[in-house]
């Protein structure tokens, strides 16, 4: 099954829709599948009290200015969605938005949106998840911060409001998220205690746990991008580049291929290794008509095309019907 991969570009626009633009570019250049915005109206995502996160605080340069105002320097304006919504059509690539508030969920729907992606922050707020269920025919459910308790409450009131598919994203809210903290196992128990479609959203810096995601089992990456890392703003810094998005979409790619099946068997490709690796059962002194084939007598070489050496019990104890000279490589017919 081919891996869903969103590149997250939220909002490292900086509120330039010229830059969301440039962003989609790189997007449909690296091969993913979607690229993602933020869609909120500030003062219906945060009140005027609400500080920033330590890691804005840092890379914005601002610790005095407060949530409210950094995201409302970050608002996409309707029109600016229809913009770039056409400017994905013309890049051949699929636009998508996570939705922060009630209004905001409407108004994807409108957009004609079907997939909708719950971001970990609304987990936990019960009039968000009743909306998507009412509005999502797919639903991604990211998990950063949360219990496992947490998130069967959330599964359940979707299920309960909804029939929309619904897949899980295992997540680290920390940007960048330390490897000590990722815990990529914790993705296998939420399939197993769940029986859900799991994925991996990454804040890891460079691109090694998401590949390592993919061959773990999610079928959904999604993964922050920016044009360029020294670029102020809240996100930009736990972002890959552009060349490093595309390496790590091209690195899925092939764990894709390289993964396979359960069945072990010789691939096509191998199968003409064999004789050449393996080895036959060969003499080791010259043999005269009627003598006995002793253990001591024989020695594994390769090539592989002739008798396999697991058959050496067989061979022991047996006459020899011809005489054949040290080195020889013994057939079936050889020996009585």
């Amino acid at each position: 099954m081919r891996t869903l991969i969103i590149a997250e570009a939220g909002v490292n626009h900086n509120g330039s829709i010229e830059t969301a633009k440039k962003l989609i570019d790189a997007a449909a250049e690296a091969g993913v599948d979607y690229v993602k915005f933020q869609t909120f109206k500030a003062n219906k995502l945060v009140s005027s009290k609400a500080v920033k996160a330590d890691y804005q605080n840092q890379n914005t340069g601002n610790s005095s200015e407060s949530q409210l105002e950094m995201l409302q320097k970050l608002e996409l304006s309707i029109s600016d969605h229809y913009e770039l919504i056409d400017y994905c059509k013309s890049q051949n690539i699929s636009f998508f938005s996570t939705a922060f508030d009630l209004d905001s969920l409407t108004f994807l729907k409108e957009l004609g949106l079907s997939l909708f992606k719950i971001p970990s922050g609304e987990l936990t707020n019960l009039p968000y998840l009743e909306k998507v269920a009412e509005l999502a025919d797919t639903i991604i459910l990211s998990t950063g911060m949360s219990t496992m308790e947490e998130i069967g409450e959330a599964i359940s009131v979707l299920k309960q409001n909804s029939e929309a598919k619904i897949s899980v994203l295992h997540c680290n809210t920390e940007y960048p998220t330390p490897y000590k903290d990722v815990n990529l196992f914790a993705m296998l128990e939420i399939q197993k205690k769940f029986d859900v479609e799991i994925g991996y959203s990454d804040h890891t810096l460079g691109i090694e746990v998401p590949i390592a995601a993919v061959a773990l089992g999610a079928k959904i990456i999604e993964k922050h991008f920016t044009l360029d890392r020294s670029l102020p703003g809240p996100d930009h810094a736990a972002s890959l580049e552009p060349r490093e998005l595309k390496d790590m979409v091209n690195a899925i790619r092939n764990i894709e291929h390289s993964l396979g099946s359960s069945k072990k068997e010789p691939s096509e490709s191998e199968i003409k290794n064999i004789a050449i690796a393996r080895k036959s059962i060969h003499l080791a002194v010259a043999k005269k008509k009627g003598e006995i084939i002793l253990e001591s007598d024989l020695e594994m070489l390769r090539p592989g095309d002739g008798l396999s050496p697991m058959k050496m019990r067989e061979v022991i104890g047996k006459q020899i019907v011809g005489n054949l000279p040290a080195g020889y490589k013994l057939n079936s017919t050889d020996f009585i």
